[in-house]
């Protein structure tokens, strides 16, 4: 059966202590593994376990994670992801305070997964074959309705969620973790600030030009031009006076 989901985030505080960096590795890590102590997670993220143990009490205060059974060890707290999930998505009473806490967990979600794609591409040559053929890093460009898109990614989800850590009970004994980053969205417009002029692009590439390791002396006297040009547009300097003989 499918757990409750929690209403989005709204609490500009919450999402403010979710987007720390080591937060957000040990809430990834407590997701794979399903429990650990804060000694474990330290070791995980390179954090003191002290530092571990408050970073666990800030995410328990906004409710991220909560008590886990103790183990065989019970000296030492358990931890485990609080049910229910954590979305949340922009709506347009936002305040100023809310749009700033959503930006910055944003970002921080993206540089954690950023990390987490650029190790598994950087260990790449060093997986098996069986590995590196099951491995995909793509992007794909679609035209589709928001009725379209919504069910591609229901669908996509019902994929998934049999995989999923936070339910697989019969996992194989090969099985690894691993992890799907998923963006669905329609693309916005882009500014368009209009072509540059060519005086403008001239002048700075020969700026780019002059300021290059092992420009020549004459290219460092004339914007866009070799000395020998500057007398006469598009002529050499010895036809400067000829009227074209």
């Amino acid at each position: 059966m499918q757990e409750e989901r929690r209403p989005p985030l709204s609490d500009p505080k919450a999402m403010r202590a979710l987007a720390h960096p080591a937060r957000l590795s040990m809430l990834n890590e407590l997701i794979m593994r399903r429990t650990a102590t804060a000694t474990t997670l330290a070791e995980v993220v390179g954090v003191s376990p002290s530092a571990a143990s408050y970073h666990l009490r800030m995410l328990e205060k906004y409710g991220f994670v909560q008590d886990a059974p103790a183990s065989g060890d019970a000296r030492e707290r358990m931890w485990a992801i609080a049910p229910g999930g954590i979305t949340f998505g922009y709506e347009n009473d936002d305040g100023h305070g809310i749009r700033e806490a959503k930006r910055l967990l944003v970002d921080s979600i993206w540089a954690d997964k950023d990390s987490e794609a650029r190790r598994a591409l950087e260990a790449a040559p060093s997986e098996s074959e069986e590995w590196r053929d099951a491995m995909s890093f793509g992007r794909a460009h679609l035209m589709i309705t928001a009725a379209e898109l919504k069910e591609l990614r229901e669908r996509i989800e019902e994929l998934v969620r049999p995989y999923s850590t936070s339910s697989r009970t019969d996992a194989p004994e090969a099985a690894r973790y691993a992890e799907m980053h998923l963006s669905l969205f329609p693309r916005a417009a882009r500014s368009t600030p209009g072509l540059p002029t060519e005086d403008h692009d001239a002048a700075s590439v020969a700026a780019e030009d002059r300021a290059a390791p092992g420009a020549r002396p004459e290219d460092r006297d004339a914007p866009g031009a070799p000395a020998g040009d500057r007398g006469a547009p598009g002529a050499p300097a010895a036809d400067r006076d000829a009227t074209g003989g």
